[in-house]
């Protein structure tokens, strides 16, 4: 049984709450791993610009400076979103990162856009075992893999399809290049909005597989369905937003896909996971709007094991006391679970069953309070 370490946000003059979360992850065991000469990719989410629900910088300080004392280089990194907003690619995604606090000053290292300009710089990283469903070959993005050590530091809140996000959410499709989330939240196939279509034959030009056309000198682009591989390299080359996913994944597999990339991010090199649950909206950062936290602030987990960690974040927001002035307080239902309350069609639990069985990690865990 895993032992997940956690510490509420209560202060002393002695002690600050930056302060109380080296105590943790200390406590947690973090200096077990050999950080020396080693990079370590410190996954985070910088969060849609308008959206203050994020983690704050300062939380990043703590984990960076621990690893740079443990002899490691450290850096901030995230993938290139799927939707459109203001992180689809590098140049914007690091503007909005900086636009919301994050600098090598607030967060003493580095920051890099894991999968590249346009979301197209993957690493194909092979799995298997008797219970994978999914997925043989995940796409990461590449300063992702090419670290030595993982280490996950998560806003734990809601989302509208996987019921929330933890540290799985944030490592298994935070990690995902664009094809990679195409493969998690869609089958893959992109479909041409004519109405943005500017005939600029970019996408053409980057399809590997012959499947778009211009069949006409006035016609606009089409996606050969049958050709398509889902490579998502159509949506990076698109300056116009022109191309988009078709959304037709339902969300048990997307929980189950999520799972599988998570493994793929995690096998075969040292990780760590750090779970804040603070600022609790019902959506996910990638929101523009994040809205009122349905939760009061609860505290900081952290542990090697995600599954565990996520777990024990769920069980201690179902037994908060929920805001009055929410989405959780206004909620007319009454299913046993704050998460279902707000997205009755979601299931969290199935991520983190699947997770267990594929060897991501263990439900069942032990509460060590510090």
């Amino acid at each position: 049984m895993s032992k997940v370490y956690f510490t509420d946000f209560r202060t002393s003059l002695n002690e600050n709450v930056p302060q109380k979360l080296l105590r943790l992850i200390k406590k947690a065991g973090i200096e077990d791993i050999d950080f020396n000469k080693k990079f370590a990719a410190i996954k985070i989410h910088f969060g849609e610009p308008g959206n203050l629900a994020f983690l704050r910088p300062n939380f990043a300080k703590v984990v960076a400076d621990e690893v740079k004392a443990l002899g490691g280089n450290p850096f901030l990194t995230d993938c290139n979103t799927l939707y459109v907003g203001r992180r689809k690619n590098a140049l914007e995604h690091l503007e909005s990162a900086q636009e919301n606090g994050f600098s090598p000053l607030s967060t003493g290292c580095q920051m890099i856009i894991a999968d590249g300009l346009k979301g197209t710089d993957e690493t194909y990283v092979k799995i298997s075992g008797e219970n994978i469903k999914h997925i043989k070959e995940a796409k990461i993005g590449t300063a992702v893999m090419d670290a030595d050590i993982v280490i996950s530091l998560n806003h734990f809140k809601g989302h509208e399809s996987a019921g929330f996000g933890g540290a799985i959410k944030n490592i298994g499709m935070g990690c995902g290049s664009r094809a990679g989330k195409m493969e998690m939240h869609y089958s893959g196939k992109p479909v041409v909005k004519t109405k943005y279509c500017v005939r600029c034959r970019m996408c053409f030009k980057n399809c590997a597989f012959g499947a778009i056309s211009f069949p006409a000198p006035e016609k606009k682009a089409e996606i050969n369905q049958d050709k398509c591989v889902g490579c998502g390299r159509c949506i990076g080359s698109c300056n116009f937003d022109a191309i988009s996913p078709k959304n037709d994944s339902s969300n048990l597999l997307l929980n189950e896909k999520m799972a599988e990339y998570s493994l793929a991010v995690l096998q075969n090199r040292p990780s760590f996971h750090i779970n804040i649950i603070n600022n609790v909206s019902p959506y996910c950062d990638c929101h523009a709007e994040n809205d009122a936290a349905i939760v009061p602030d609860i505290g900081m987990l952290a542990f090697f094991d995600p599954v565990a960690l996520d777990m024990a974040c769920a069980d201690l927001v179902n037994k908060a006391t929920p805001i009055p002035n929410s989405a959780l307080g206004e909620s007319k239902r009454d299913l046993h679970d704050h998460f279902k309350n707000i997205f009755p069609d979601t299931d969290w639990m199935s991520c983190l069953t699947h997770a267990e069985k594929i060897g991501v990690g263990e439900i069942k865990y032990e509460l060590v309070q510090i």
